[in-house]
């Protein structure tokens, strides 16, 4: 198994901008697909963006144009850099992983559920 740590999270205003970390260990000589979620107080779990085995990536309608999903695989870190960020980005922010050849890139917005998660990072932006 991975285990999987999310950092970086914090307080920012409106327009500003946090890049968050997912440092993973254990089991890291599998290969991985990747993805960020998010869930703010009483609202559903989204899929923000995500990074297949094979580098495919996707993001959510919310998140295009503002976020960037990458990996530093010598460190084992996965990065959600955020920008132009909303006060509805608001949420925690958990980083998932689930073995190859699944694909979290065509299955995140369908309710998959990753069998490996980070305890979250918390974001809050104010306006």
């Amino acid at each position: 198994q991975v285990q999987l740590v999310e950092s970086g999270g914090g307080s920012a205003e409106s327009g500003g901008s946090l890049t968050l970390s997912c440092v993973a260990s254990g089991d890291t000589y599998r290969t991985y697909s990747l993805g960020w979620f998010r869930q703010a107080p009483g609202q559903e779990r989204e899929g923000v963006a995500a990074l297949d085995y094979d580098g495919s990536i996707r993001y959510a309608d919310s998140a295009k144009g503002r976020f960037t999903i990458s990996q530093d695989k010598a460190k084992k870190t996965l990065y959600l850099q955020m920008n132009s960020l909303k006060p509805e980005d608001t949420a925690m922010y958990y980083c998932a992983a689930v073995n190859s050849p699944y694909r979290m890139t065509t299955n995140q917005a369908r309710g998959f559920v990753p069998p490996f998660w980070g305890p979250g990072t918390q974001v809050t932006v104010s306006s």
